[in-house]
Order: structure tokens, then C-alpha cells, then sequence
């Protein structure tokens, strides 16, 4: 495949118009896993959802900010603990039954009430979203209330998030946890069919009320291999691909048979260390770590400057809330050894688990090894197991105990409490449904995540991350590694896509000529 590519490349050769004019053909990274929102993590599955589902909010185009989905308006009472939401009349899901008040409380108690009678539908695992949820109330059919004991500064980020689309009731009755296989949202197109490793086929959904999609249907592919996915785009057997190998950015981006897309976006690259067991339970390992990896080198050299260098858990595309005073660790290979020779843990063994590729993970396998390479420079050996990228959130999401002391891992958020609340507090062990991976815990950090969810005052929850961040940095349960600018190429015929700040794939207006 890749010789392909360079045969196409070097003679000017495209062939494009491959695919039906009003058909859309994306390249995925990745086989989803399901098309349940209430269920899944992954952005690869995001970014077929978001076009089969809508949510009471969405996320005006082009930004993070919130504005009005499925639901025409809000209020909040005066103490923040009351979101009232006024819904859009007329609705109907795609299997015919009706949008209203009742199905926004299924959605959320089939989440957050332990012996709802769908509640065995799931695990919800992203459900932490809407734990302050204490009570969903149907006001009236158009009318929707959500009660909580304290203010929730993320509620309406999070509602606009995947995990806050709007699944028909009557789907998941009718299918249980197959529902995922089945989906019926409200969305811009409806599902059609699923054949594993081969393709999802959605079509337009001609009564949609924000107005009809552009392509009669979209076809989403998952090829999971970078080269082949290049290859299928010069060949015309595909319209779109996400998440551009870094070497291959620079040969889109210079032949206007395509179109190259970039957007920043909040991503972090990064690597979940293990502090339950073994050497890195030492913070000075820890540190080591960070000082070992030449993050620069990665950027520079495998990302071909698709990234930037990340200073800590926080990206600074939340710019309120990013710490600027924060460097990055420096790449000091003598400082490492000091470290690790001080640790007593010289030649000490690392197993480190390695993906193929997933969402965000850019180029995993060339990062992983060009670290293995760093840490042998110090000292450290490290063994890395590569797995498939379903099968390795299965071994990472619920924790490295006894498995591994290091993981790759990307997070792609929406709203600065996201990711540290959900994979840097205490009691977000895996045990306890969280995403901490790597066991860490420090009360400082649990408390000021806790303030800064209840906290009214922007100003006041920037302080706090900010905080949160310097404790983190120095604590050091990841290394940070790299912050990236998102990507995708196009066909030139592909008209009206954009990218967003939110990394999701909204293809509502997307058409070709």
C-alpha cells in the first residue's frame, strides 16, 4: 500500500469520484464498538453518533460554546441547582416514536437510577457526567427538570457531549443491550446497517428538523491501518479520513485534488503510569520518566509537527483554565539516570502497553518504540505489548494491577474538569468505575477538583485547575507528552466540512459536487 501511495504521488495520479456523487465515504481508525451513546468513550464511535442523534444542546459550530438542540431554551434557578429545559414540539425518533419530556428521563434515570428497569442495558461508563443528576422530573410532555444537591459548573458542556444524546426509549426496550446494534436517535441521518469490519451505513433522515442533510447517506469505514487508509483516499475509495498520518499531512495538503482540515482542539497525548506497583510508585522514577523522553524529538521527528509539547494534564486550548506557568519537563537524560540510580531502580524491567491506533492516538506504535529507546538510555528496559485498540481499552480501562506499568493513552474533552475528574481522583479508580488507570491519589488534588465542580465563578474554577495542575505536574502519574492539532483531508469535491473544536464529525450541511 504504501508503494501504491508513492506511485500515485509521484506521477500526479488521483482518482477521485470513486463513490456515488451523494454518497459520503469516511475512513474510520477503528471498528466501533457500539452506537449506544450511553455506552461508549471513544471518539471513533463519537463521530458516528453525533450524526444519528441529538442532544438537548449541541455545540455551536466552530466552538465550545452551548446553544440550543433538542431543547429550545433553559433557565437555572438562582441558587445553580435547577436546570428546567423547554423542549422543541413535533418530534419523533427514527423508529416513530415520539420525542418528548418522558424520553429525556429515560435516557438519564436508564443512567443514573440503580434499579431502573434498563438500567442492565449498560455499563454507563462515562454516566460520572451526570452524577450530580439527584433527580430528572417531567414538568409537562414539552417540560424537563434536572435537580441536584449542589451547583454543576460542566452540566451543559457535558449535555452537549456524546454521552448526552438522546436514545428512543422505545429502541431500547425493544432490543436491550442490543440496542447498540440498533440505534434510533433523532439525528440528521438514520442508521441502516452494520456489518463488522466491513461498514455502518447511515441514511438522510428526510424529516429532520433542523433541516435536511446534505448526502442521501454516509458510509463509514473502519481501516485500521494508517497506510491503507492513505492509499484508499488517493484510489478514490474513500471521500474522507480522520486523524492524517503525520507523514503523509505534507502530501495532501500540496495537491488540490484534496483538501486538508486543521483545528486545535483540547487533546492530550499521554502516557498512564502505574503508582500501585513496581518502580514507578516512586515519584523521582516517575519524574525520570518525563525527563527521559525527549517529548521535542516525538513532536519534531514522528508527529512531524502535528503536535505541540504538553506541559501538564490541562491542554491550553482550555485557555482560561491552562496554567501557563507550567513548563514542560526538559529533556535531561543525565538528570533521569540521577533519578532513577537515587530510586535504586536501575535496570529495572517496564512492561508498556502499546495500541495500533484509536482515537487521538496518532501514531502510536513509532511513539511507543521511540520511548522504549529513551528509557534504555537510562537505564530502564521496557517491554512493549501492542494490542488491537478495542482489546487495549479493555486491558487499560479497568487498570494496570498486575498487568503493565505504563500505557499510551489520548483524551480528546470538552470542559477542563472532564478528564482530571474522571482519570485523576481517588475515587476514580477503576474499581470505582473511573478511568485512574494508574491508581494515583492525592487529596489535594481530589479536593480542589471537587471545589471547582461546584464553583458558579469562572475565576474561581480557574484558580482551582490551575492549582490542581502544579500538584499534578510535580506528583507526575503521567508524562506528559503532546497536545494535538487535529486533522482531516477531504476530497475537493467534499463541500461545507469543517473540523471542530470539540473533535467530533458533524456532516449535517457536509455535500459533494
Amino acid at each position: 500500500m504504501v508503494l501504491l501511495s508513492f506511485l500515485l504521488l509521484s506521477f500526479g495520479l488521483t482518482i477521485q469520484a470513486a463513490t456515488p456523487k451523494d454518497v459520503l465515504v469516511v475512513a474510520q481508525i477503528a471498528e466501533p464498538k457500539s452506537m449506544d451513546p450511553a455506552t461508549v468513550t471513544a471518539v471513533n464511535d463519537f463521530r458516528i453518533l453525533m450524526n444519528v442523534y441529538d442532544g438537548l444542546v449541541r455545540y455551536r459550530s466552530g466552538t465550545l460554546e452551548v446553544e440550543p438542540g433538542l431543547a429550545e431554551s433553559w433557565t437555572i434557578s438562582d441558587d445553580g441547582k435547577a436546570y428546567t429545559f423547554s423542549l422543541r414540539q413535533g418530534i419523533k425518533f427514527h423508529d416513530g416514536s415520539p420525542f418528548n419530556a418522558e424520553a429525556v428521563k429515560f435516557n438519564f434515570d436508564r443512567m443514573l437510577v440503580k434499579d431502573h428497569p434498563y438500567a442492565e442495558t449498560g455499563p454507563f461508563p462515562l454516566s460520572f457526567f451526570f452524577s450530580a443528576i439527584k433527580e430528572t422530573t417531567v414538568v409537562d410532555e414539552h417540560t424537563v427538570r434536572f435537580r441536584m444537591d449542589d451547583p454543576y459548573a460542566p452540566l451543559l458542556s457535558n449535555l452537549a457531549y456524546p454521552t448526552g444524546l438522546i436514545i428512543s426509549p422505545e429502541a431500547v426496550k425493544k432490543h436491550g443491550k442490543d440496542v447498540g446494534r440498533n440505534p434510533a436517535g433523532t439525528g440528521p441521518y438514520q442508521f441502516r446497517e452494520w456489518k463488522s469490519n466491513q461498514h455502518v451505513i447511515l441514511d438522510q433522515n428526510g424529516g429532520y428538523w433542523d433541516g435536511q442533510a446534505g448526502l442521501r447517506s454516509v458510509v463509514f469505514r473502519p481501516i485500521t491501518d494508517a497506510n491503507t487508509r492513505v492509499a484508499e483516499m488517493l484510489s478514490g475509495g474513500i471521500d474522507m479520513m480522520v486523524e492524517v498520518p503525520p507523514d503523509n499531512v505534507a502530501t495532501f495538503s500540496s495537491n488540490s485534488s484534496y483538501a486538508l482540515h486543521e483545528q486545535a482542539g483540547p487533546h492530550l497525548w499521554f502516557l498512564i503510569l502505574n503508582l500501585k506497583e513496581g518502580p514507578l510508585q516512586d515519584k523521582r522514577v516517575r519524574q525520570a520518566l518525563n525527563y527521559a523522553i525527549n517529548k521535542q524529538a516525538l513532536v519534531e521527528n514522528v508527529l512531524q509537527n502535528t503536535a505541540t509539547v504538553a506541559s501538564g494534564p490541562t491542554p491550553a486550548a482550555f485557555s482560561w483554565a491552562y496554567n501557563d506557568a507550567l513548563q514542560p519537563y526538559p529533556y535531561d537524560p543525565a538528570k533521569a539516570r540521577e533519578l532513577v540510580k537515587a530510586a535504586g531502580a536501575e535496570g529495572a524491567t517496564l512492561t508498556f502497553y502499546v495500541t495500533e491506533g484509536g482515537s487521538g492516538m496518532l501514531d502510536p506504535v513509532p511513539m511507543g518504540t521511540a520511548i522504549q529507546a529513551d528509557l534504555k538510555a537510562i537505564g530502564l528496559n521496557v517491554k512493549i505489548e501492542t494490542y488491537e485498540w478495542n482489546t487495549f481499552l479493555g486491558k487499560v480501562n479497568p487498570g494496570l494491577e498486575g498487568k503493565a506499568d505504563m500505557a499510551e493513552m489520548a483524551w480528546m474533552t470538552n470542559d477542563p474538569d472532564t478528564l482530571p475528574f474522571l482519570a485523576l481522583r481517588t475515587s476514580a479508580w477503576p474499581d470505582q468505575g473511573g478511568f485512574n488507570s494508574g491508581y494515583y491519589s492525592n487529596p489535594q488534588v481530589d479536593e480542589l477538583l471537587e471545589q471547582a465542580r461546584v464553583s458558579t465563578s469562572q475565576t474561581v474554577r480557574a484558580a482551582l485547575y490551575k492549582e490542581m495542575q502544579r500538584i499534578v505536574h510535580d506528583d507526575a502519574p503521567w508524562v506528559f507528552v503532546a497536545n494535538w492539532k487535529q486533522n482531516a483531508v477531504t476530497g475537493s469535491n467534499v463541500q461545507n466540512f469543517r473540523l471542530e473544536p470539540s473533535f467530533l464529525l458533524l456532516l449535517h450541511k457536509v455535500s459533494k459536487n
